[in-house]
């Protein structure tokens, strides 16, 4: 395993972990997931080059649209609950209280 795998395998995997233990603010949530996103960005990015391959170049312009609409909902979500909740706590947003 080359050092660029490692560090894709390593930001991928302390971004999963930091959305799995720090689940205070819904914006860490978001930040994290995007961290996620960006490193299989890269990774599906770095793919074609290193197998030289053409016929998967199209894979990371989806991710990257994909990414784009998570995170537009992702903020989304953000400013509706701030606005409704008062905060983006997420231990104040409860689906049996909706």
């Amino acid at each position: 395993m080359t050092f660029l795998h490692l560090s894709f395998y390593s930001a991928f995997v302390m971004s999963s972990l930091g959305l799995a233990f720090h689940r205070t603010h819904l914006i860490s949530a978001l930040l994290c997931l995007e961290s996620m996103m960006l490193a299989m960005y890269i990774a599906l990015s770095m793919w074609p080059i290193q197998t030289q391959m053409t016929s998967s170049t199209l894979m990371p312009i989806l991710m990257l649209a994909f990414s784009a609409c998570e995170a537009g909902t992702g903020l989304a979500i953000l400013v509706a609950s701030t606005r409704t909740h008062g905060s983006d706590h997420l231990h104040n947003l409860n689906l049996l209280q909706c």
